[in-house]
């Protein structure tokens, strides 16, 4: 018993550090809905938190409901970071947990917050698109760069890193005060994305101090950067979920989406069941419904998400999934995770 007392304590001090992104004693909800059952009668309401955005996910929640009519859904949005602390330092009672930081997410599932879930479903994913029997994914997203097409003055976008950080620091002029990426020190996703940039490439570090240079503007997600992109105050976004950019943007003569041919991260949305899950068996028929492969089709024509798909990824090498696994916990170590924010925020500041 000692130990046990011991161990979840160590767990509880781990977990409150890693977590501390806001001084809020409780997760601050983004929006929130409740989908009342199409039968008119409710058997039963899932309780959902997700990090992805209402619009975005409503045509899925009909779906599924179009598929049970009895099911309330009550829906909350929350920001991966936010999500995170819901589940593991409230105990919040959702019965499923929808996010885009695939290390906040297995770190849920490794430190025994989420429930075992097998299915046929399950089974039939590949193995990189799901972490033992507790995480799983259902959309592949590419982290993408967005740019004016007025600020390039008729030069291609760039290809590479290294041909991005050439444009900003040839031209700091139209640049400065005008780019955008993610405040990794508050957003999960912003925080996976760069460790996992840092990780695959020295010029990372390169690329921070150029946008630092230029005084970059720190966002939370990729929504707000995208809305500062279409009204001009911004010209440059990095690390913009290329899914949000191409429901948005892909349409406009004043913006492109130039995904980078040296890597192109992609993210798996994945989705666990709360170990605290009041309706734990109601989760795992809505997770086997995400991961469906009819469901591909709904997600990929009602949602602007893109759907798992192997084949698409095996075609394009410079497609890098991020692996769902043990190695994604690598930056949440405390002192790691303190290091890294420590010399991202000199880099960025030192201007």
């Amino acid at each position: 018993m000692r130990r046990f007392v011991a161990a979840l304590s160590a767990t509880l001090l781990i977990a409150a550090s890693l977590v501390a992104f806001t001084p809020s004693h409780a997760y601050e909800i983004e929006a929130e809905k409740r989908f009342t059952a199409p039968s008119g009668a409710a058997k039963h309401t899932l309780e959902v938190i997700s990090s992805a955005d209402l619009a975005v996910f409503a045509p899925l929640v009909k779906a599924f409901q179009s598929e049970n009519p009895d099911i309330e859904v009550r829906y909350v949005v929350a920001s991966s970071a936010e999500l995170y602390r819901a589940i593991a330092l409230e105990g919040a009672a959702f019965d499923v947990a929808i996010s885009s930081a695939m290390d906040l997410q297995t770190k849920l599932a490794n430190d025994g917050l989420a429930r075992a879930w097998r299915s046929t479903a399950t089974a039939s994913l590949p193995s990189w698109a799901r972490w033992r029997d507790f995480v799983f994914a259902f959309t592949q997203e590419p982290a993408v760069v967005v740019l004016s097409t007025k600020a390039l003055a008729g030069a291609p976008p760039p290809r590479t890193r290294a041909e991005l950080i050439e444009l900003l620091r040839a031209n700091p002029e139209r640049f400065r005060g005008r780019v955008g990426g993610y405040d990794v020190r508050k957003s999960g996703l912003g925080y996976l994305f760069s460790t996992q940039d840092a990780r695959r490439s020295e010029s990372f570090w390169r690329l921070t101090e150029a946008l630092g240079e230029l005084g970059l503007r720190l966002y939370c997600c990729s929504g707000d950067m995208i809305s500062d992109l279409e009204t001009g105050k911004l010209v440059v976004g990095y690390n913009i979920l290329g899914s949000y950019a191409a429901r948005r943007v892909a349409a406009r003569d004043d913006l492109v989406i130039a995904p980078l041919s040296d890597y192109t991260h992609i993210m798996l949305r994945t989705a666990l069941i709360p170990v605290r899950a009041p309706n734990p068996d109601l989760a795992g028929v809505f997770v086997d419904f995400l991961i469906a492969s009819r469901t591909r089709k709904v997600i990929a024509a009602k949602t602007g998400l893109t759907p798992l798909d192997p084949k698409a990824l095996a075609a394009e090498p410079s497609l890098r999934p991020i692996v769902l696994g043990p190695g994604l916990l690598v930056y949440l170590d405390r002192l790691k995770r303190k290091a890294f924010l420590e010399v991202w925020t000199r880099t960025i500041t030192a201007r």
